[in-house]
């Protein structure tokens, strides 16, 4: 943990839950220590709209009247039993292919939890994106909303275009090309 002049600390943890539609969720710090609030907003200036729980985070806090509050947001890694894919779609491709493809920027067409895939269209592109939740989760996310600008990572699948991975919409902005 380290501390600067402004009354906020860095802190690491884990998502211990986030609903995007209530707005907010908690964080539950490596250190431990009462529940971190993460609000909505915070997660936006971040560039995502969601994210996984479990998912690891790296966070800036600050003790408020009503207790700590995260205030911006570094990292988020996927949670640790997101590793496999849990897709025989993507089971079947060469991992070469799947860490070289490009992140591209895409919106969010529309995304069913509840079914669990969705899809998104990348710029200049007519084609859907098959968006699976188990990619979500990989990515460290829980949801998508339509209408989410995001940056995902495209392969050529069975069954037409897929994303591999979802990012924020600023990790496609500052990629290089």
């Amino acid at each position: 943990m380290t501390k600067d002049n402004e009354g906020t600390r860095r802190v690491k943890g884990q998502v211990k839950w986030f609903d995007p539609v209530k707005g907010f969720g908690f964080v539950v710090a490596d250190e431990g220590g009462p529940d971190i609030l993460l609000h909505a907003n915070v997660l936006r200036n971040f560039g995502q709209s969601s994210v996984a729980d479990r998912a690891g985070i790296e966070i800036d806090v600050q003790d408020t009247d009503r207790g700590v509050q995260a205030v911006e947001v570094h990292v988020i890694e996927p949670p640790q039993d997101a590793v496999s894919s849990g897709l025989l779609d993507l089971d079947d491709v060469d991992p070469e292919i799947i860490n070289s493809a490009t992140l591209e920027p895409a919106r969010v067409k529309w995304f069913d939890k509840g079914k669990g895939f969705g899809f998104a269209n990348t710029f200049g592109r007519d084609e859907d994106v098959f968006v699976h939740i188990e990619v979500l989760r990989r990515s460290g996310l829980a949801d998508l909303q339509p209408g989410e600008a995001v940056a995902i990572r495209v392969i050529e699948g069975k069954r037409g275009r897929m994303a591999t991975e979802v990012c924020g919409w600023e990790t496609a902005v500052k990629a290089p090309a």
